[in-house]
């Protein structure tokens, strides 16, 4: 059974556009945030989303989704359109996007204090909905341990130099932070990514996790460095994988005890083989997600029997 962690994720909801040659169009709910309240919830966690949708279509169809796998969603009910991205899919399914987003957020009430709070994408460092999220992590982070995913857009990102101080500010805020090799690429062009794993967790992380697609992923500990491959997959698209990573792990922390105030000790020394079991399960989720069509994340007998096949 899961830890009953409290799971509040603050951020966008986006409707992904997949456009396929020779085919209609297929939308599918999205955005980086709502993917991982949604994975989280299948796996069994109380996850709140404290998010925009507007009173269109695409709010009501992402609304619908997120409720259907259990979900709690929190919005202020503005007006603003819900955004939107359209995905384009190459060869081997890895996707594009180009959005139309409009980021806003109100100050929607909250029933109770969550365990941990996880936020990041487009949410972070799009204003004016960015400067709520920001003030509403770190009003949080006493009481409830933090992730934080960059996700980057670099459509979205703005001037570079003042994204990456963005990026930096919510690192610091975390003690858990996931970022592929692609988006540290983008925010450090030319530099080791396990390098910029290990400096960021001088500034406030317990915990950095980078991805590497198919090639697998690193671990940073202060002391330590644990690597994991990918699990194997016949891959349909990559829509959502990485956050089907993110909500694999937070499982696997919560399940260990390592989120809450409580678990914040048991995460800062965390054993080698802890950490392996996390990688596991960040993997097999992300392996179920890629194997079949949008940002469809594993419920935990689908996990489990991708952890048995791996």
């Amino acid at each position: 059974m899961p830890d009953r962690t409290d799971f509040l994720v603050i951020g966008e909801c986006v409707a992904d556009i997949v456009r396929l040659p020779d085919a209609p169009d297929r939308v599918h709910p999205g955005g980086s945030p709502a993917n991982v309240a949604h994975g989280l919830a299948r796996l069994g966690h109380p996850a709140t989303l404290l998010t925009q949708l507007g009173p269109d279509d695409n709010g009501r169809l992402i609304r619908a989704h997120l409720a259907g796998g259990g979900v709690e969603v929190r919005t202020d009910g503005a007006p603003d359109p819900t955004p939107s991205a359209v995905v384009t899919l190459d060869g081997e399914g890895r996707a594009s996007y180009a959005f139309e987003v409009t980021w806003t957020l109100g100050q929607a009430a909250l029933d109770r204090q969550p365990g941990h709070v996880h936020t990041g994408s487009i949410a972070a460092v799009t204003e004016p909905g960015a400067a709520t999220v920001m003030a509403a992590v770190d009003s949080l982070r006493t009481a409830a341990t933090v992730s934080y995913d960059p996700n980057v857009r670099p459509a979205l990102m703005g001037d570079h130099a003042a994204a990456v101080r963005r990026v930096e500010r919510c690192v610091a805020l975390s003690d858990v932070v996931k970022a592929s090799d692609e988006d540290l690429d983008w925010l450090y062009p030319g530099q080791d990514p396990v390098k910029t794993a290990e400096r960021w967790l001088a500034g406030g992380p317990a915990l950095v996790l980078v991805t590497r697609g198919g090639a697998g992923a690193t671990a940073v500990l202060p002391d330590a460095q644990v690597e994991a491959g990918a699990l194997p997959a016949d891959v349909v698209d990559t829509v959502g994988a990485g956050d089907a990573f993110m909500s694999g792990a937070l499982h696997a922390l919560a399940a260990h005890g390592m989120l809450g105030t409580a678990g914040r000790g048991r995460l800062r020394s965390a054993a080698r083989d802890t950490v392996c079991d996390i990688l596991r399960h960040a993997a097999a989720s992300a392996a179920v997600t890629v194997a079949r069509a949008g940002a469809n994340p594993p419920d935990m007998t689908e996990l489990r029997d991708a952890l048995g096949r791996g």
